[in-house]
């Protein structure tokens, strides 16, 4: 006969708190893997959103710098799910969604003004992200078909900063990113946190540079970074390079 005292009871009651308390700290663990690429794509999408607030306010250097903001998060959510082996479709439809958002609808109110043919091209700019967000895929493993959007609005949004919001500068280099965007031309995947150190070591310099964003060299250096990009991506970016 086994008796049942108030101790032994209390000793009881306090190891299920335990291990319910342990099993929930192993649940959060888990659901923080899961979904830690996701907060990044969702942090982008935040970033496009207040840039495209920031325009509307008229907070012009605000918002361009919320956009490369929203740049190196993008660079960093799919490599961030690849190693936690985490990918999935939701979170591919959350990158999607977070790009047009940041690098399409807030960088296209970066060439936006009163003019008519401004509207028309601010909409052009989205259509031709969003046809390059839906059409990326180029049948070869670790390759774009057109320029990935996120270098076009880098471009744009450094030239914005350097130049003081020059429209004329700003409409020439749009149409541009526009061509590069809707080309057939094939872009290496670059994964930059993923692939030589040197790699590694522009994007941390990328995320110094966010602390001199009254200054500037960071404008030069993030154009710098997107055009070489855009002009020598095989050469250069190419993760098996």
């Amino acid at each position: 006969m086994i008796l049942l005292t108030p101790s032994s009871g209390l000793f009881q009651c306090t190891n299920k708190l335990f291990l319910s308390d342990q099993a929930t700290g192993l649940q959060i663990k888990e659901f923080a893997r899961r979904n830690a690429a996701n907060a990044l794509s969702v942090a982008n999408m935040v970033m496009g959103i207040a840039s495209i607030l920031s325009s509307l306010d008229g907070h012009h250097h605000a918002a361009c710098w919320l956009i490369l903001i929203g740049y190196l998060l993008d660079l960093a959510d799919g490599a961030v799910a690849r190693r936690l082996g985490t990918c999935s479709a939701l979170g591919a439809k959350l990158d999607d969604f977070a790009d047009f958002t940041t690098f399409g609808i807030a960088t296209s109110l970066l060439l936006r003004t009163p003019d008519l043919l401004d509207h028309i091209l601010c909409m052009c700019y989205i259509l031709s992200v969003f046809v390059r967000l839906c059409f990326f895929s180029s049948g070869i493993p670790f390759m774009y078909r057109g320029l990935p959007c996120i270098y076009s609005a880098g471009v744009l949004a450094s030239v914005s900063l350097l130049s003081g919001n020059n429209t004329a500068m700003l409409r020439v280099l749009a149409v541009a990113m526009i061509l590069f965007m809707i080309s057939q031309s094939f872009y290496p995947h670059d994964r930059v946190l993923e692939s030589q150190a040197w790699k590694k070591v522009v994007y941390a310099g990328g995320v110094v540079m966010l602390f001199c964003s009254f200054f500037l060299p960071p404008c030069v250096y993030y154009l710098l970074w997107s055009i070489s990009y855009i002009l020598f991506p095989t050469s250069l970016w190419s993760s098996k390079v």
